[in-house]
């Protein structure tokens, strides 16, 4: 299964590969979030049977899944979470291909765009000069 979360702040987003992934400032965290908000061991999400579940570690500023703190939760598509103070909204399954595919569509747009715009003709053509 293949999960990301995608930074509502604009920031990167961030491909869940593992089956676990621990958040947190510590160097060895596997997804390291330097920000001072964020606990060294803030929280971890485990993917099993097409589920992202998510524990809170104790974290100081904690995490929150659509605006309520939790030590433990199930996300869902489109789900809004907040590690500290750093904002992701949950994509993955149908939703995460939706994503996907929209941003396919719009590269292609983009790439048509400029191919034509090199192959245009002018618009505006000399006046034959006149023999006289």
């Amino acid at each position: 299964m293949r999960a990301r979360l995608v930074s509502a702040d604009g920031g990167p987003s961030i491909d869940l590969t593992k089956d676990m992934t621990l958040f947190g400032r510590d160097e060895d965290s596997d997804v390291r979030l330097d920000h001072k908000s964020v606990s060294k061991l803030h929280c971890v999400i485990v993917m099993t049977d097409g589920v992202l579940l998510l524990r809170d570690l104790g974290s100081t500023n904690g995490t929150r899944v659509n605006g309520q703190r939790v030590r433990r939760a199930a996300l869902l598509p489109n789900d809004a979470l907040a590690i500290a103070n750093l904002k992701y909204t949950v994509k993955f399954g149908v939703e995460l291909e939706k994503e996907e595919d929209a941003a396919a569509k719009e590269k292609e747009k983009k790439d048509a765009a400029a191919a034509l715009r090199r192959n245009a003709l002018p618009d505006v053509y000399e006046e034959p000069k006149k023999k006289g």
